[in-house]
């Protein structure tokens, strides 16, 4: 496979470096960018892509960060690849879907510039835990670095111009994956997606627009990017995203003490399916993973297993599933390999902890980003 490089070297969300949060799992900032005097993607033809992909790989080429990153074009990569590559987030639907885009996808796998996506560029960084200000700094020295070498499409008074209108000023979406389980389970996550869309934020599923909340996993991220600053937008998003962190811990706080044996019910039945089940759909293990996860945020499960549960949500995923089997596999087919990777992985897990829990046990996200 031309990305077995990059599937071997360690990244930040898969390999347990950097922070590991309970409600929080990843940050993303993404800027849109486009080439001054060239036809946006939607638009151009196939030779016009073509010049501007050729432009934007050089560019990238030069920049740091980039240095020897992978480098994968969309016609060159198998229609799994190019799945295992949006597993991971790395790449959109629409960038797979396309065959004049390509990528280029730092080392460590926090940075990813898609090329002739939606727009000419998509500068993409995602760090493990709530950093939106450390996200937003490295994506921003990239940005820099790539107006020192490329004409940008910029107008003095609307901004950045983008292909979508919706995107038109700053060009950023800032965005935080959160893990919700307890105010989906309390029924109180429906509020939350009401007063967030009333103050110009939206809330998408795992893997964004269009998309379900599968694993009790949202995106939260800025709705407008047109009449406010960059650092305006991402004081908008904490403030929300610290209040709904909270909210989330409180709803934890209180079921355990409503109703915790219905509570530990729902994380030990999905613990013994993980361990004996014969056949798993995705959607089945993500929703066991949440809970397993919220095992490890309560201290019923180590809190290091937390790193490797985030990663069995990436390996489950159907491509992942699919290229480790080395055949083609059928939905049934994948859904028995899929039960074996959890049964093997769960065969080493301790047995889950009982044991009354003090309220306040749970990490606290907000003190332990940046933001």
């Amino acid at each position: 496979m031309l990305i077995d490089a990059l599937l071997s070297s360690e990244n930040e969300l898969m390999h347990n470096i950097g922070d590991q949060q309970s409600v929080v799992l990843s940050t993303r900032i993404r800027l849109a960018r486009n080439l001054s005097r060239h036809a946006f993607p939607g638009w151009a033809k196939p030779a016009q892509r073509a010049v501007t992909q050729k432009l934007c790989l050089e560019a990238l080429a030069d920049l740091t960060k980039l240095k020897k990153s992978h480098v994968y074009r969309m016609n060159e990569l198998a229609s799994a690849e190019k799945a295992m590559l949006v597993e991971r987030h790395l790449i959109s639907k629409e960038l797979a879907s396309g065959k004049d885009g390509a990528v280029a996808i730092s080392r460590d796998q926090t940075c990813s510039v898609m090329v002739n996506e939606e727009d000419h560029l998509r500068i993409q960084v995602v760090r493990g835990g709530f950093h939106l200000k450390r996200a937003w700094k490295q994506a921003d020295l990239i940005d820099t670095a790539l107006e020192n070498v490329l004409e940008i499409a910029f107008s003095s008074r609307l901004g950045y111009l983008t292909a979508c209108p919706t995107n038109v000023g700053t060009g950023l979406r800032a965005s935080v994956m959160l893990h919700l389980p307890a105010l989906v389970f309390s029924e109180q996550m429906e509020k939350v997606v009401r007063a967030v869309n009333q103050d110009g934020l939206v809330v998408r599923g795992w893997f964004g627009e269009g998309s379900d909340a599968s694993g009790n996993i949202f995106q939260i991220s800025n709705q407008h990017t047109l009449g406010a600053s960059e650092e305006q937008i991402l004081e908008h998003l904490v403030r929300w995203l610290k209040s709904i962190i909270e909210q989330e811990e409180n709803a934890r706080l209180r079921m355990l003490e409503n109703d915790p044996y219905k509570f530990f019910d729902r994380i030990s039945r999905s613990y013994g399916m993980l361990r004996h089940a014969q056949l798993l759909t995705s959607a089945e293990a993500m929703n066991m993973i949440s809970c397993m996860r919220l095992a490890c945020d309560l201290g019923m499960l180590p809190q290091e297993n937390r790193a490797h549960l985030d990663r069995l949500i990436i390996e489950s995923q159907p491509a992942h599933i699919q290229v480790s089997a080395g055949t083609e596999l059928d939905a049934q087919e994948r859904d028995i390999h899929r039960a074996k990777l959890f049964r093997d992985n769960f065969a080493a897990y301790p047995e889950l902890n009982f044991d009354i829990l003090e309220p306040g046990d749970g990490a606290d996200n907000a003190d332990a980003s940046d933001n």
